[in-house]
């Protein structure tokens, strides 16, 4: 199990969801319990809440801390930059989580932040960003800690799509083969329907019938 910490970025509102993706019920609870949850079994450091200004949040395990974005409507590197920062003196890495994960494993979380253990110094990273159905996925994805002022300079020159900090860090991408070496989570979840998300009701009604398979 990893020392790494855990951070979801809770979305605020969504102009596609009827209701707030962090409060959308999932096998008796939320999505947004469910993937906190998923982080403490995957890590042994703090798991991290960012949320929109005022943003009401459904019920949470014990010991899961809540921090607020300064400023709503900057997007996921201005909820990055607060959850690195606030968990930086306690983890050196972090598995960063879209709360509309609804399928996350910790097979997935632990096998994208071995990916740091796996380097040398030499050819160290900053970021292991996963690449899989066809796309990067930089909210299901592993970040140093340190990048915590990188991202909040960006934010504040308004260079807001991770595709920035890409551009000027390390970074190690992961394909599904790669992903999928790990015994673990080959066996686990071997289509990776980990990455599988939720950004309209009807991804939620599909992902509701396939959780009921």
């Amino acid at each position: 199990m990893s020392n790494a910490a855990g951070i979801v970025l809770a979305g605020g509102r969504s102009t596609r969801m009827r209701t707030p993706k962090a409060a959308l019920e999932w096998g008796g609870s939320t999505l947004l319990r469910r993937t906190t949850d998923t982080l403490a079994r995957a890590v042994r450091g703090p798991i991290a809440v960012v949320r929109a200004p005022g943003q009401p949040l459904p019920t949470l395990g014990r010991g899961v801390e809540v921090y607020d974005d300064p400023r709503e409507g900057l997007g996921p590197l201005q909820g990055l930059a607060v959850g690195l920062a606030e968990v930086g003196e306690r983890a050196e890495t972090a598995f960063v989580s879209s709360v509309d994960l609804p399928f996350l494993h910790v097979a997935f979380v632990r096998r994208v932040l071995a990916a740091f253990a796996e380097l040398t110094a030499v050819d160290d990273v900053d970021v292991v960003l996963p690449h899989a159905h066809g796309h990067l996925q930089p909210l299901a994805a592993g970040y140093r800690t340190s990048l915590a002022p990188v991202v909040d300079r960006l934010v504040a020159e308004r260079q807001l799509r991770p595709a920035y900090l890409f551009a000027v860090c390390r970074v190690r991408r992961l394909d599904a083969a790669a992903l999928l070496a790990d015994a673990a989570l080959a066996a686990a979840d071997p289509e990776l329907t980990s990455l599988l998300n939720v950004n309209t009701p009807e991804d939620y009604r599909a992902a509701r019938a396939l959780h009921g398979r």
